[in-house]
């Protein structure tokens, strides 16, 4: 059964996103009025050394009260490339600069509510540059072992919906 989307109008707007309310015809035919988040694209980049550990940050997110280990990430700047604003954020994020970009998947983490499209890369290997220019996002950058990842997710220190399905796609593809 299909939605149809009749029309939007824009509700609030900022560099960031965009909430619309749209008029959604359900197939019976009734309508209901439906708020939409229109979003930038993001990129987040997994880097994975040779002892098959992965570079995450320790970091609060206030809107939940939750702390938590995620990859770096953050949106796709104007006349920016998807890999080239995974590369930068990684390099922002955590002072290392990760080694060859590889698209591992595209998720769409909140599509009832948003457009938003999740773009995760990784990457074998990264080289320590410096400490990172972004370094009030997260509380510490440390390498974890892609093998202690599902035990991480099942007890609540990786929450992060974009995290976990990379991880512990990486965690599949590299096992054994």
């Amino acid at each position: 059964m299909e939605w149809k989307n009749l029309g939007e109008r824009a509700v609030y707007e900022n560099p960031w996103f965009r909430v619309n309310l749209a008029d959604v015809e359900l197939p019976d035919g009734r309508h209901l009025d439906h708020f939409v988040i229109r979003q930038r694209a993001f990129a987040l980049t997994a880097a994975v050394n040779a002892k098959n550990e992965v570079l995450l940050l320790w970091r609060h997110r206030f809107i939940t009260g939750t702390w938590g280990w995620e990859l770096p990430a953050g949106v796709v700047d104007e006349g920016e490339s998807v890999v080239e604003a995974a590369a930068r954020e990684m390099l922002e994020e955590t002072g290392w600069r990760a080694g060859p970009l590889r698209h591992l998947m595209t998720v769409e983490p909140a599509n009832g509510l948003s457009d938003v499209l999740c773009h995760v890369y990784w990457a074998d290997g990264a080289e320590y540059v410096s400490h990172p220019v972004d370094d009030f996002e997260s509380d510490r950058r440390e390498w974890v072992s892609l093998e202690r990842v599902p035990e991480m997710v099942r007890g609540g220190a990786i929450r992060s919906a974009n995290t976990v399905a990379a991880l512990m796609l990486l965690h599949h593809m590299r096992k054994g």
